[in-house]
């Protein structure tokens, strides 16, 4: 099982590290847009706020979100404070999530997540490890995917390939790392492509992010379309 005690400390230090660097910028900067099409900085830190409360409620029992249109309501509703509301919201449902994840609790039972995906409890600390850390890097602030750390790079190539594992649209790829790791994902049997290049690169591919792998090298063919995430 995942060890959610080491992934709820570093979710602590991803986040004062976000709001650190958030803390750095102005009302009119917030107001600007992010590296994600159609949402400004108020948008992402907005969204983080919400993501926060969302956890909770799976971590109660509760749905995650009233509904979808109710999530994007919500986001756009929030999007357009000040630079210091916004901080603060981020920090207080930061500290709410961690003081209901720091409670004693089954982590091994199953939870729904949105759209009726499911996972283990244990699981749900790393989740929004990915939602802070990438998101950090979607506020265009000079934190980049080469600034990540490389343990969380690593774990989340591995979480979006298996993401994409079986899918029949996807070509059996295999993954390689300069530093040597190896993952592989798309259709099951033998790998017919092969992508390789820095571990930031693959995680830019799967994610959609940065280059969106464009910088990577291929054999076997050209570098695979992966659905959306």
């Amino acid at each position: 099982m995942t060890d959610h005690v080491h992934d709820l400390r570093s979710v602590r230090e991803a986040t004062d590290r976000l709001l650190t660097a958030a803390a750095k910028l102005d009302n009119a900067a917030l107001a600007g847009e992010s590296h994600l099409p159609g949402w400004t900085r108020g948008h992402i830190l907005a969204h983080l706020a919400r993501n926060a409360d969302a956890l909770v409620n799976v971590l109660e029992g509760r749905p995650m979100y009233e509904s979808g249109e109710a999530r994007d309501a919500d986001i756009e509703r929030d999007a357009g404070r000040t630079l210091v509301e916004q901080l603060e919201d981020v920090r207080n449902s930061a500290d709410g999530f961690q003081a209901v994840a720091d409670a004693p609790q089954d982590w091994s039972r199953t939870v729904e997540l949105r759209n009726g995906v499911t996972d283990l409890a244990s699981n749900v600390p790393f989740r929004r490890l990915v939602e802070v850390e990438l998101h950090h890097v979607d506020l265009d602030i000079g934190y980049g995917l080469d600034d990540l750390p490389e343990e969380f790079t690593a774990r989340e190539i591995a979480f979006l390939a298996d993401r994409w594992a079986g899918r029949p649209e996807v070509p059996a790829t295999a993954l390689t790392a300069t530093d040597g790791r190896t993952w592989r994902t798309g259709a099951a049997g033998d790998p017919v492509v092969t992508v390789s290049g820095p571990a930031a690169g693959l995680l830019a591919w799967l994610a959609g992010r940065g280059d969106k792998g464009a910088s990577l090298t291929t054999a076997g063919g050209a570098l695979p379309a992966l659905p959306a995430l």
